[in-house]
Parts: structure tokens; sequence; C-alpha cells
């Protein structure tokens, strides 16, 4: 199989596309034929090193966020079969810990993470437990399930879980024009909460809109705390979702009401924030941390976005900012650094974009193959099938003042995937964000 690979620490350059050799599914395992990956923060961290999570060592295999065809079983299995499409949930807690053994799943100590600290989905393959495969809803795309596990699981765990958010509630948001803000505001909207979103540009600031926000703060430019209680009637908000850390906490605090909450859950800006303790006890301020999701929580969280079970509600659509070949995973990286993304990187494994469905024949567990699907063969020689939910999405107009910069490469769709093959590793790409439709 094809494979992104850490050999070493470094800048994006460090990452080697290479074949290795395919994964074998152990007991209670399958093996999954990747259709989308999405890349995170952490992926960045963990390529720069020292490596984020215990037990990460190089060589490595990142991402976290898959979504792809099951084409084999190990012994075991149940409830899955081939040719599902499914959707990886990828924190694999040990399970007999004190915490798990609570149900404290998600502060296990002994977690393993799927791309964090166990090969991910920077590749065509990837074995996984069936316990922690969400199957898909008929319709729903593999680029928009690609988009859901971490973005959409921590902005869960911030806002339902820890943050306990009503409808009725104000929220304020900050880090617009990340994955998890506008995961944030689909789910505050659904849930029924107003929504306001702090953004470091006026172009952030007006894709938010765009996805949702009912108000919009500029904080390079406004009094964050001043403004988030000009646009709540001058009481503060009830929540605030704070990722970026230490460079907005202080006004985070302010920008509440008297007993509102702070749910924190990131360190963009750095790891040590200081703030005016009298201000928080005084208002009775609560800090809640969140983390990941627990195994119950991630399945309420995909429960939420399928909604009915026809596919991803149409309002809680993931925002996808580029669309690139696994082969370009360099590009995705130099995209993420550049800070000016809006919306989620996906990498497609395969030479053609959208690639179809891979069907791996297995002593005990074989796919049925028709006539045409064993004519058409993927890279590794195992039969293709494609399936209508991931054709390439029509892009989206981009808003207006979101324009692209002079040189750079506009990848908006998979349709446009190609330019961004002809931009070096060491190129910024501009992506034109668009909603994905997740429905054939």
């Amino acid at each position: 199989m094809k494979a992104v690979v850490n050999t070493r620490h470094g800048g994006p350059e460090t990452l080697e596309y290479r074949d290795l050799a395919d994964p074998e599914p152990g007991p209670g395992e399958v093996l999954i034929a990747v259709r989308a990956a999405g890349v995170n923060r952490l992926d960045l961290l963990q390529r720069r090193g020292p490596g984020v999570l215990p037990g990460f060592s190089l060589p490595h295999i990142p991402g976290m966020d898959i979504s792809g065809d099951i084409v084999a079983t190990g012994p075991g299995v149940e409830g899955r079969r081939l040719g599902d499409r499914v959707v990886v949930n990828p924190a694999v807690a040990c399970g007999h810990c004190q915490e798990c053994r609570i149900g404290q799943d998600a502060y296990c100590a002994d977690v393993q993470i799927i791309g964090g600290n166990r090969p991910g989905g920077y590749a065509e393959l990837v074995a996984v437990p069936a316990t922690h495969t969400h199957v898909l809803p008929p319709g729903t795309a593999h680029i928009a399930a690609a988009a859901l596990p971490t973005a959409y699981g921590m902005a869960w765990q911030a806002l339902v879980v820890r943050g306990e958010l009503r409808a009725d509630e104000t929220v304020l948001v900050h880090g617009g024009g990340s994955g998890v803000s506008m995961a944030a505001v689909h789910i505050a909207r659904r849930i029924g909460a107003r929504v306001i979103v702090s953004s470091s540009t006026d172009e952030k600031s007006a894709h938010m809109a765009t996805v949702g926000a009912h108000a919009t703060i500029n904080n390079r430019r406004e009094d964050v705390a001043a403004r988030a209680r000009e646009l709540n009637h001058g009481v503060g908000v009830d929540l605030v979702l704070d990722h970026v850390g230490p460079a907005l906490f202080q006004a985070s605090l302010h920008s509440l009401r008297l007993r509102g909450r702070l749910v924190f859950c990131g360190d963009t800006s750095g790891t040590t924030a200081a703030f005016h303790l009298p201000h928080a006890f005084h208002c009775g301020i609560t800090l809640l941390g969140a983390g990941s999701c627990g195994y119950a929580d991630f399945g309420a969280m995909i429960d939420f976005c399928f909604g009915d079970g026809s596919g991803i509600e149409g309002e809680l659509e993931p925002i996808v900012d580029t669309l690139l070949p696994l082969s370009e995973a360099a590009v995705a990286h130099h995209r993420m650094e550049s800070g000016q993304t809006m919306g989620k990187v996906v990498l497609l494994p395969g030479a053609a974009l959208p690639r179809p469905v891979k069907q791996r024949t297995t002593q005990g567990s074989r796919a049925p193959q028709s006539d045409a699907a064993q004519s058409s063969k993927g890279p590794s020689g195992k039969a293709s099938a494609a399936h209508p939910a991931d054709q390439a999405p029509a892009p989206a107009p981009r808003p207006s003042s979101a324009k692209p910069r002079t040189g750079t490469a506009v990848v908006s769709s998979v349709s446009d995937v190609s330019t961004a093959s002809a931009v070096s590793a060491g190129s910024s790409v501009s992506a034109g964000s668009s909603r994905v439709s997740t429905r054939s």
C-alpha cells in the first residue's frame, strides 16, 4: 500500500510518501480501505517533535480522522461486514484501568490513538478495532465523515458533555475559521443556542457568518469582552468555548455573565494562562477542562450528527477548506501551518480522485466481485467499485472577501486537486471553503 510516514522530526518536507506492506487485521479488528483522512493539529505537533502522546515513536503513520470501507475482517469480528462504509473513533481505551471500569475511558492513561500513537489514516489501508467503527447512513460521503471525529468530537465534549449548553443560551466561540469552531457553531445552533464567534481577521469573521454565527468579533481590533457583552444585552454570555489558550483567556472570563462557564480545550497560543482570581471567584465563574470524547460520548456525537439516519443533518454538514491527494500531505501541512484555513483539510488516497472503493479478498472473508469490479483495479491490484455518495462535491461560492492570493493554488473541491499537485511542498495553498454535500 501507499502511505505517508514520519521518519524524523522537522518540517512538512519530512513526510515521506512510500510503499509499505499491507496491514492485516488482528482479532477483533477490521481492515479499512481509507477513502478520506482529515488533517489535525496533533499531526503537525508530533511531526515537529517531540511526540505529544505517550507511546509515540518514529516511524509513524499519522491520521486520526478516517472514513473508508471495510475490506477484510479479523477473527471474532461481529456486527461488521465487507463493504460497510464506516467512520472511525480514533481513541482506543485499554478497558482495564480504573477509569475505564467506571465508564471514564476518556481519561484512560493507556489510551491508544489511531494516528497518534498507533498507525493512522495517512495510508491506503488501516487496521482498527471493529468496535470503534460506526456505519455511515446511506448517502453520507466519506469526505464529510472524515471531517467529524476530532473537530466535532472536541466541540461536542466541550459544549455538550462539559459545558452543558442549553437552548436559548448564548455561547462565545474563539478561533473562527478552525474546524473545531465551525463544528461548535453547527452543534450549538442545532441545540438552539445563540452563537457569537471571535476571529483574527475580517475574512474569517465573514466566513463564520456564512457558517451560521449570529454575530462575530474581530479579536485583533475589538475589545472582545466589551463587544461580547454589548452583543448580549450588556450581561455577558452564558458559555465561552476557548481552544486558543492564554491569548484570550482573560478576555473570555470578562465576557461571561455571573456564574458563567468557561470551557477550555486547546493551547494554540501557549500552555500557561494567567488571569485575575478575584474576578473569577467573585463572579462565580466555573472553569471546565474538556479533553477527547469517551466511547459513549463519541457515539452520542455521531448519532447527533447523523440525525434521523438518512445522512448528516443539513446544518451540520462539515465545511472543508482543502482537498488534496494523499501524496500531497506535505502541502496539506503547509496549508494548516499558514493559519489561513477555514474548515477541514482532508487527504484522499489514490491517484484518481474520487477514488473507488477497494475490495480486498482474504481467506474466510471474501468480498464479492462483479465482472465490472474484476476489470477495475486500484493501485495495489485490488478490485474497485464506486459509491454514488463519494462523487466530487461541487465547490460552493467563495465569500466575496475571501480572495485567493496571487500565485497560490485554489483547492475547493475534488476537481481542483490536480491544481494542488503542481504546488511544491514549500508553497502555500489558498483554498476556498465549501460545504460538502453529504448525500447522494
